[in-house]
């Protein structure tokens, strides 16, 4: 049974066909959380209840998931300039952002088309392009897409799109985590760290895409560690 940790719960509206279901949990310096492709914010309930003790956590259902409005099609573009919009519109003081697979590459767009409206970025499961997910896993996809035409599924096929000048633009501190037994090619990865100059680099050994992230409190530790 997932913990009952809300004590706030909102609509955000962008336009008036877009509203992001949003909720805050406990005191403290900001944090935003992102979800992955076809998720909510449930997936966080666990690594909530430890970042509340020291962090105002805002989790954010992205466009087209849970309790936010549907979309006919996704970009992680559209994604991150609605964060940035959260973020300006709520008055919300240089958070840091959390993302987990597309919340982590919408956190490094995020970071590199709006530097100066986060304090830190950490990415987990993050990957620069289609050709970063491992040969396996497209294939897969792509089945999935021919028989169920799920745009989320398209989005991973045909996006992200992130260069080395892409990511040369992030300025902030950014911590990005990978399981070894990950979805994502190491090498690219490493292209990621790489190309972000404030960059570290953690790959956890044993740990798959999600095992680490979704319900489970061991990410709580890894951000609570790089951000205190």
């Amino acid at each position: 049974m997932k913990a009952a940790l809300l004590y706030n719960q909102n609509m955000y509206f962008i336009h008036d066909k877009i509203a992001l279901h949003y909720e805050i949990f406990g005191n403290g310096y900001p944090l935003i959380m992102l979800h992955g492709n076809g998720e909510d914010i449930t997936i966080f309930s666990k690594a909530i209840d430890k970042l509340k003790e020291h962090f105002t956590v805002y989790a954010i259902d992205t466009r087209g998931h849970g309790k936010s409005s549907p979309v006919h099609e996704y970009h992680y573009s559209d994604m991150a300039e609605d964060v940035y919009a959260f973020i300006k519109d709520n008055g919300i003081e240089k958070p840091a952002v959390y993302g987990f697979s597309d919340g982590g590459i919408t956190a490094l767009m995020l970071g590199y088309t709006h530097p100066d409206a986060v304090s830190a970025i950490i990415a987990s499961g993050a990957n620069s392009s289609p050709k970063g997910l491992k040969a396996l896993y497209r294939f897969g996809y792509r089945k999935l897409s021919h028989f169920y035409h799920d745009p989320k599924i398209g989005l991973m096929l045909r996006e992200p799109q992130m260069t080395r000048e892409d990511l040369e633009k992030i300025t902030v501190p950014v911590l990005l985590t990978a399981g070894s037994k990950d979805m994502i090619k190491k090498e690219d990865t490493e292209f990621l760290h790489s190309s972000i100059k404030e960059s570290s680099l953690m790959i956890l050994e044993g740990e798959g895409h999600a095992s680490y992230v979704a319900d489970s409190d061991k990410i709580a530790e890894i951000i609570k560690d790089f951000l205190i």
